[in-house]
């Protein structure tokens, strides 16, 4: 049976941005990449104090997709130095079609592929991907009822439904990490013990190793961030964690694209 692939690479898909980066996040920290970041998720995570989610632009009120595969191969073409790719969202799992075609041609290109994911989706694509970065979304991720998205909504209990309908799928998890070639977790967290809790809790039940866990801290903001990292400078060296920093946000703030 032929595998679902991309047959029309001028025809627009569900990307948003296409751009040159640092990696800023996670085990592959600093590695030049080019970031594809998906529009549309199964998620509408809300971290309180921590912000919204940092792309809330193509999950709580999603753009419409600009971008072709064929953008994808002309800033490889015009970037030839790169040799990795991040997937981003949004929730890019929820696009097999377009994650299987990149994996064809990752390997014709000899580029490394990282995907960002929930886990809520598992892809058993034609040739398996480098790197999961799995950022499963905890109770801290749950919107407030009454609170307003970036986009000027009143939450309200289905919308709070439609994020808490995929946000722990510990069988697609348990296939996602098994089929593909390697994986970090990397938790956020919002500086409370519960929350430290419910990670541990996870990294046991799906026997992660510490030294694959890369705690992010919560925050949507520079001045957030550096609120933040103080404590995760010290949660992390008292439990044998990694930490991993938002260092795109460091260093742009909020600004797109980069």
């Amino acid at each position: 049976m032929p595998s679902k692939r991309i047959e029309d690479y001028n025809k627009v898909l569900p990307i948003v941005e296409v751009y040159r980066c640092v990696q800023s996040e996670g085990s592959r920290f600093g590695r030049p990449t080019i970031a594809v970041r998906t529009t549309g998720c199964t998620h509408r995570c809300y971290f309180g104090e921590g912000g919204w989610c940092d792309s809330w632009y193509t999950s709580i009120h999603p753009d419409k997709g600009t971008f072709t595969f064929n953008d994808i191969i002309d800033i490889y073409d015009r970037n030839p130095q790169v040799k990795e790719m991040m997937l981003t969202g949004g929730s890019p799992s929820m696009h097999f079609n377009l994650v299987n075609e990149i994996t064809h041609f990752a390997k014709e290109r000899g580029i490394l592929v990282t995907i960002e994911t929930e886990g809520s989706h598992f892809l058993e694509t034609d040739y398996p991907l480098d790197l999961i970065s799995l950022s499963p979304k905890f109770s801290n991720s749950v919107p407030v009822v009454g609170t307003t998205t970036p986009g000027g909504k009143i939450v309200d209990e289905r919308f709070v439904k439609i994020h808490n309908r995929h946000r722990m799928h510990y069988e697609n998890i348990r296939k996602t990490l098994d089929y593909h070639k390697d994986y970090h977790f990397k938790p956020v967290w919002d500086g409370t013990d519960k929350n430290l809790v419910e990670i541990e809790e996870f990294r046991q039940k799906m026997e992660i190793p510490k030294d694959k866990t890369f705690v992010m801290p919560a925050g949507d903001t520079r001045e957030t961030l550096v609120e933040m990292y103080p404590k995760v400078f010290e949660m992390v060296a008292e439990h044998g964690y990694n930490m991993t920093g938002r260092d795109h946000i460091i260093a742009y703030n909020t600004e797109r694209g980069v």
